[in-house]
This record gives C-alpha cells, structure tokens and sequence, in this order.
C-alpha cells in the first residue's frame, strides 16, 4: 500500500483531503500517535479556517490537534469514526476519514502539498 497516495492533497500539519473535500489524518501522523482512542471534532454546519485547530486526537500516547487543511464548513462527520477511532489506524484514507469540509474556495487546494512533496516533509521530519 502506498502510505501517500498521489490523489490527495497534504497539509504539513499532517492532514489530507481529497478534491470533494473529504479530510482525514495521514498514515504518518496516525502512526506516530500510535493507537488512537478518543476523537473531538465539530458538529456539521460549524466553520473551519484553513492552517487554524478544528478538532483533537487522542492516542494513548498524547492528544494532538487536528488542523483544517481548508476554509469552509463542516458538511458531515464521520460517526464511525466517532464512535471507532482505531479505525483510523487501521485505514486513514478510507474508513479512517474524519469530515468533509464544505470547501468555500478550491484554489486552497493548491496551496496545500502533493504526495511527493509531503514525503519530504516527513521524511525531514524522521531524522
């Protein structure tokens, strides 16, 4: 499995989001919280900024905010995610996602990074 797939956009706090504007957290981030137990995120309708805390994660290890990759609203939330949080170990760009932004202007998207890019990122982080 490629742990960045190249159809996603990454914000560097360690988020994705796809171009519907579905987001979740990224295999890195999931696996340096190592097992996630409990998350806290916004009721559908709240607003989001982009680069700005809507939510947290906790694992056993620590608790971490959740940062929006996008401005807009919260159109939906993952209620099996709520109420199953591993999943997001187990699969973070699938059954893991968190929400799904209302996006209020795509050409964020290009602000955020590609998988390439991302991959860096992490990778400079890892040293």
């Amino acid at each position: 499995m490629d742990n960045y797939p190249e159809d996603l956009k990454y914000h560097k706090e360690h988020m994705w989001v796809r171009a519907d504007g579905t987001i979740g957290i990224t295999f890195y981030a999931q696996d340096q919280l190592g097992e996630i137990v409990f998350l806290e995120v916004p009721e559908p309708g709240a607003d989001v900024e982009a680069g700005e805390a809507f939510g947290e994660v906790e694992s056993r290890k620590s608790v971490s905010d959740l940062y929006s990759p996008l401005t807009g609203s919260i159109k939906e939330v993952n209620s099996e995610v709520q109420d199953a949080p591993e999943l997001i170990n187990e699969d973070c760009y699938g059954k893991g996602w968190i929400a799904i932004i209302d996006v209020g202007d795509s050409a964020e998207m290009d602000n955020l990074l590609s998988a390439a890019e991302y991959k860096e990122l992490v990778a400079g982080e890892e040293q």
